[in-house]
């Protein structure tokens, strides 16, 4: 049987108090299931995020893959769909999957991320490209980013009206008629969700695959804001002068995904918002909470 690592534990018991341990205590069984059912034998460390587990395996033919075991939350229900339309192409291969144990055989890539690769035109090329191919027709089922839209107002608004309204006036009028214009009628494409360097990884098939979705249908400008509020523009981002260097990066991103520019900054500045929202609501660094405001003002 796997050994479970004591930090995931750690980390299910404090996120998800009792059924979390409850549910990592079956890991090791249901795991030892997955590998007699997709005829695969353990061939590395068990690694972890904060989701769930990847055991590495080696499969009957004698090719690598890994079998990923997510946390049985109502999030996690659509990645197999997301990995299943994109085939391939431009992400990590699924092999099988069973949706009852929230489980997926998925090709291997390498461990090196996005995160390596230090020319930063580079790496927003990378991701543009790859916003560009994993912007495919969605299957049916998928739940829609112009769903939240009316949610994302109330919340923006009610969390800046209990933090003594941080988020100057001209920027949140701009972010309210964003979500009004460009929210309710989106594109019927699939949105990776979470495109940051981690979540990238080096691969032999193709330069480059995308991991971790979590599978929106919409507009791929959402994708933008974990893009361009990344540690690697951490020097960017604490800076009084941020504006032109943040538009540049942008710009690069946008050619290479093919996105209107304006249109991406829109968004971008709406995700900007959304996250400082999110930060004063659960307690982030205020310093954190600061340059994504400040990034939301140069975005303006």
């Amino acid at each position: 049987m796997i050994e479970v690592p004591e930090e995931f534990v750690r980390i299910k018991s404090e996120n998800e108090g009792e059924r979390g341990r409850g549910w990592v205590a079956t890991l090791p069984g249901l795991v030892d299931e997955l590998l007699e059912k997709w005829a695969c034998v353990p061939a590395g460390a068990v690694m972890y995020g904060q989701v769930g587990i990847v055991v590495p395996v080696r499969r009957r033919d004698g090719s690598d893959a890994v079998i990923k075991v997510s946390f049985p939350h109502p999030v996690n229900v659509y990645d197999p769909d997301a990995y299943a339309a994109w085939g391939g192409n431009g992400a990590t291969r699924l092999f099988a999957r069973d949706d009852e144990k929230f489980a997926m055989l998925l090709e291997q890539a390498s461990q090196r991320t996005l995160a390596t690769v230090t020319d930063h035109e580079q790496a927003l090329a990378i991701q543009g490209r790859l916003t560009r191919r994993l912007s495919v027709p969605a299957p049916p089922g998928l739940p829609r980013l112009s769903d939240r839209t009316a949610l994302w107002q109330h919340e923006i608004l009610t969390t800046a009206q209990s933090f003594g309204n941080p988020i100057p006036t001209d920027v949140l009028e701009s972010v309210i008629t964003t979500l009004r214009e460009l929210g309710p009628d989106q594109p019927d494409l699939l949105v990776h969700g979470d495109l940051h360097d981690a979540n990238i990884l080096a691969a032999d098939r193709e330069p480059w695959l995308a991991i971790d979705p979590k599978t929106w249908v919409g507009d791929p400008a959402h994708d933008a804001l974990n893009v361009i509020r990344s540690p690697r523009y951490l020097a960017e981002l604490t800076s009084p002068n941020l504006r032109a260097p943040i538009l540049h990066h942008l710009h690069i991103y946008c050619d290479a995904a093919e996105l209107d520019f304006n249109h991406t900054r829109r968004w971008t500045q709406l995700g900007a918002v959304r996250e400082a929202m999110w930060g004063y609501r659960h307690g982030e660094p205020n310093w954190l909470i600061q340059a994504t405001i400040r990034l939301a003002e140069a975005l303006a």
